[in-house]
């Protein structure tokens, strides 16, 4: 989409052009969410959203659009080898947003490219249902758009693109647009430290939640990316080295979360030593039993961790889920990220009063 605005911005002028994206994709895909093309008035085709399978098929309804000015969406599904049905060989299936853009957008994308360029996070979100609308969110934004604010601004946090909306409000029983959120981030991180049952369920879900994992132990034989799948990398070094590195970097925000899952106090300590130390982190959790924790909360204050610092430790780690397996650990630990991340209670629903989304 980078280079698309480029396109945007130099084709408009000389007339309105068609925009397509990916907005959804289920299963084996060509093209990443946002993948773009921009198809103009003069029948100028920049750019791809499927690497060929069903780009006449898109071409067709950009032009559709440019002479209705009415936005469309389709969704393009697996074609088999006949070759008579439009859609992906990959078994696949994407959905595809076309809209309509002229002259009174370019104030907007260059402000969007000026975001991009500067490395500023920041998401576009343009509505879907009727007439299309185009907002730039930032890092803080508060004015209320759409009534979708919230759930885009959880995105931009997360550094995930997605379509948000299309559902009943709480406050004022309006439905919301169904809106795609594109974002220019990097997506936050949650590193884990051990290389066990647990860390790789909690890899997975973590990936799930639109994290970048980072799995790190210093043991090469257990420190693999076959026994940890999920995980964007697996890395083999010292849990507290690798942390600190990554900090001394500049890689680690207010979005990183960092869970300790070893069950070896000379893995443990060091690691949560350290992060307790860094106060970007905005999450540092350690797996075990209530006396491990009594008894790591003594060498962590051998450390010279102050009782601020201490404080920040969350451990026993995970909700009252009473949770046994490795994946009912993950939930529950997860459900607490969330829970800490967004401030809210943590309560069942039907105890509490008021609004759902808060």
């Amino acid at each position: 989409m980078r280079a698309m605005l480029g396109h945007l911005i130099t084709q408009v002028p000389n007339g309105p052009v068609a925009l397509a994206r990916i907005v959804d994709t289920t299963g084996a895909g060509p093209r990443e969410l946002g993948a773009a093309m921009v198809v103009t008035g003069r029948g100028e085709v920049f750019g791809s959203v499927s690497g060929g399978c069903v780009e006449a098929a898109v071409v067709e309804s950009a032009r559709q659009v440019l002479a209705t000015g009415q936005p469309v969406t389709d969704r393009y599904g697996y074609a088999d080898g006949d070759g008579i049905a439009v859609g992906l060989t990959c078994g696949g299936e994407i959905e595809v947003f076309v809209e309509r853009v002229d002259v009174t957008r370019l104030p907007l994308m260059v402000a969007l490219r000026e975001a991009i360029d500067a490395g500023r996070p920041v998401a576009l979100a343009a509505t879907m249902q009727g007439a299309a609308d185009w907002k730039l969110l930032y890092p803080g934004h508060s004015e209320s758009w759409h009534g979708i604010d919230r759930d885009a601004r959880a995105l931009l946090a997360a550094g995930r693109s997605g379509v948000v909306g299309a559902e009943e409000c709480d406050t004022d029983e309006s439905v919301r647009p169904r809106t795609f959120v594109q974002v220019w981030a990097a997506p936050a991180r949650m590193i884990l430290a051990g290389a066990n049952d647990f860390v790789r369920a909690l890899s997975r879900t973590g990936r799930q939640l639109g994290y970048r994992v980072t799995v790190v132990d210093a043991r090469e034989t257990f420190a693999t990316p076959a026994r940890f799948p999920s995980a964007h990398e697996v890395v083999v070094d010292w849990p507290h080295r690798y942390l600190i590195g990554e900090h001394l970097a500049g890689r680690i925000d207010d979005r990183t979360v960092v869970c300790v899952l070893t069950h070896d106090t000379k893995f443990d300590v060091p690691m949560l030593a350290t992060a307790l130390r860094i106060p970007d982190l905005t999450f540092v959790g350690a797996l075990g039993s209530r006396r491990t924790h009594t008894e790591r909360t003594h060498r962590l204050r051998a450390t010279g961790l102050t009782d601020a610092e201490l404080a920040r430790l969350k451990s026993p780690l995970g909700l009252d889920l009473n949770a046994r397996t490795p994946d009912e650990t993950a939930i529950s630990i997860a459900a607490q990220i969330l829970a800490t991340r967004t401030n809210a209670s943590a309560l069942p629903l039907d105890t509490t009063t008021g609004p759902i989304h808060h």
